[in-house]
């Protein structure tokens, strides 16, 4: 347990998200939740009943000019992201923010830069990330024990709600692209994307969506994202050249299983001058063990507004931080331009700059 002072925290929305950031800011010794505030005072109301919250208000300004709070949690629709977050900063709050940083690249720079000039912590709350599955699996990729990332395959699609104001890729494919983000080497730097989605429901926006991005060293991530699936399902294969991984989300027995078979390639020049059987020579397979790393048990949310804390103390980034929530707006808007082209190849803003200008 925490020896420091607790910090102070207000959860902004009491809707669909900010019940769970509610409960994990009152249930963590690193934080003392002072207020929810939410334009439906009764629903505030009720949310600061079951967490034990001392105060509820119904406006931002409000909130911001008379509570004595050190952070804020915003768990409010996309396209208000950007100002509420904008008016925490200008009054010396750190800002938490649930996925989409903000519902376009624009906003996203603007949130970063403020934040930065301002000396305080933007952080994404990019729940995945902080699960024992992808901690796990970042670990594995960055001790090499996969080797170098050849692939990405990623599914994630169920019979789920077609959401009003974003389409399947805004609504499910930030899971993916921030996991991608936090375990890949270097994050995602993805210079271009191409995406394909379908409507076949007449809603007006895509409700089955693949996307395509190119990785470092001629590697490539696919994300399949669907709300139509009568089946749920949570896989993402991570193909190296060591090794292979595959994440299955649902599968609370063996979550990981790391795959000791591939296929190696030889160097040409190691191999006979005969172009039929150098063909043959380069490629061999390998079979090997098969095994599933034993992973702690905690809930990823907790996990994750104690890294917030820790940033804020430490004075430091945090893991799941601004940049990295604009990485994955970056796509995602890089996504919205190939749709609009026929599923062309669309250059994904910002990539291949330093990160002054790229953001």
């Amino acid at each position: 347990m925490s020896t420091l002072h607790p910090l102070k925290v207000a959860v902004i929305g009491a809707g669909y998200w900010g019940p769970n950031l509610a409960r994990n800011f009152a249930n963590s010794p690193d934080w003392r939740l002072m207020a929810i505030c939410d334009q439906d005072g009764s629903r505030a109301q009720q949310l600061a009943d079951r967490t034990a919250a001392v105060a509820v208000t119904e406006s931002v300004d409000e909130l911001l000019a008379s509570h004595d709070i050190d952070a804020v949690a915003i768990a409010t629709p996309a396209q208000t992201h950007h100002d509420i977050a904008m008016r925490a900063i200008a009054a010396g709050k750190h800002v938490l923010v649930e996925k989409p940083l903000a519902d376009n690249r624009a906003d996203g720079v603007a949130m970063v830069t403020a934040a930065e000039k301002a000396g305080m912590v933007l952080m994404a709350d990019h729940t995945y990330c902080y699960t024992p599955a992808v901690m796990k699996i970042r670990e594995l990729v960055e001790s090499g024990e996969l080797g170098e990332i050849l692939y990405v395959d990623s599914v994630r699609i169920n019979l789920g709600l077609v959401q009003p104001d974003v389409d399947v890729f805004w609504d499910l494919a930030p899971h993916d692209l921030s996991i991608l983000d936090f375990v890949l080497p270097g994050g995602l730097n993805s210079v271009a994307v191409s995406a394909q989605g379908a409507d076949p429901l007449g809603s007006g926006k895509s409700c089955v969506g693949y996307l395509s991005l190119p990785l470092a060293n001629g590697a490539l991530a696919h994300i399949h994202v669907n709300w139509l699936s009568p089946t749920k399902i949570r896989q993402m294969v991570i193909g190296g050249s060591r090794r292979t991984l595959i994440w299955d989300d649902l599968n609370p027995q063996q979550r990981i299983s790391v795959f000791d078979r591939g296929v190696t390639l030889q160097r040409q020049s190691d191999v006979l001058d005969d172009a039929a059987q150098r063909r043959a020579s380069q490629i061999s397979y390998r079979l090997g063990d098969t095994w599933s790393p034993a992973l702690p048990e905690y809930e990823a949310l907790a996990k994750m507004v104690g890294e917030f804390a820790i940033s804020i103390r430490e004075g430091r980034s945090s893991r799941t931080d601004g940049r990295a929530a604009l990485r994955v707006l970056s796509v995602l808007e890089a996504a919205n331009r190939s749709l609009t082209r026929g599923g062309r190849r669309s250059p994904v803003s910002g990539s291949g700059l330093l990160l002054e200008e790229a953001i």
